[in-house]
């Protein structure tokens, strides 16, 4: 059967429909019905309050973490962070929905505008801080949780041509420095402290703080205490170390010198006896 087409105008708008889809909508009107659905569902997914309020989120925060945020239009208009973010979320949203093309380009356009590159395939929670944020990059397969905090120079990325969950998951109130590599499909746990410069390349556990290349677990004691902007207060467990063989070599010293000590004296007591016989 030929395809047979009907030029519909309605104003100024024309559309060319098959004339084999409207006998179908004719025969079957449900199946119009679930199309129009779709669609609407989609609209209303797109303003719904599921949409905006991560944007709400992630607004809020920036005051909470950053003591120079004053106003709100400094924030709505002067943190790239945010607005990689934003940007970030409407990719998501399309690429999440199966749209080819759009996702990327919004990612590239906001990598331009920014200089934070997110892939549209990686997962953002909610209240995520991308502080000053140039040279960051997350990638495809990326986690990252709720209330994190992220610095300039930070990357999230894979180690090789892997296919699938390639990249770190980073849960939840969790303090990556400036500078720091995470690589590999390895588990961040809830609140640890990646130092900054730090190249973590295996799981670690919650509550814990990592440093140095490759990155070493040096504290595993919960603090909830510390405020996340403190990132700096990061135990040097060289200097520790140093320190503690300073202490022991002064020991070690003292004990000599006492040897020496008591050795003389035995020699002075032994010396008279000698003389008398």
């Amino acid at each position: 059967m030929p395809d047979i087409s009907i030029k519909i105008t309605h104003g100024s708008f024309h559309q060319i429909v098959p004339m084999q889809q409207i006998l179908n909508s004719v025969r079957n009107p449900q199946l119009v019905k679930k199309a129009d659905s779709k669609n609407t569902s989609l609209l209303k997914n797109l303003l719904s309050g599921s949409f905006f309020e991560p944007l709400l989120s992630d607004f809020r925060i920036i005051f909470e973490r950053d003591p120079a945020a004053r106003n709100w239009l400094e924030v709505v208009f002067c943190y790239p962070g945010l607005h990689a973010i934003c940007l970030h979320r409407l990719a998501h949203w399309l690429h999440y929905r199966g749209v080819i093309f759009f996702p990327r380009l919004i990612s590239h356009i906001g990598r331009f505008l920014t200089g934070i590159e997110i892939h549209p395939g990686a997962k953002i929670g909610k209240s995520v801080f991308i502080d000053h944020g140039m040279g960051v990059v997350i990638g495809e397969t990326a986690i990252v949780g709720d209330y994190a905090l992220i610095y300039q120079g930070v990357t999230l990325g894979g180690t090789g041509k892997e296919s699938g969950k390639r990249h770190p998951t980073l849960g939840n109130n969790v303090v990556v420095g400036a500078g720091a590599k995470v690589l590999g499909n390895i588990q961040i746990g809830d609140r640890v402290r990646v130092g900054a410069g730090s190249v973590v390349l295996r799981d670690v556990p919650p509550d814990s703080t990592v440093v140095g290349i490759p990155g070493r677990i040096i504290s595993r004691k919960p603090k909830d205490s510390l405020s996340p902007l403190e990132h700096g207060k990061l135990p040097d467990v060289e200097a520790n170390m140093i320190r503690s063989l300073l202490s022991r070599i002064e020991q070690l010293e003292k004990q000599l010198q006492e040897l020496r000590v008591d050795g003389e004296r035995s020699q002075t007591v032994q010396t008279p006896e000698s003389t008398d016989n």
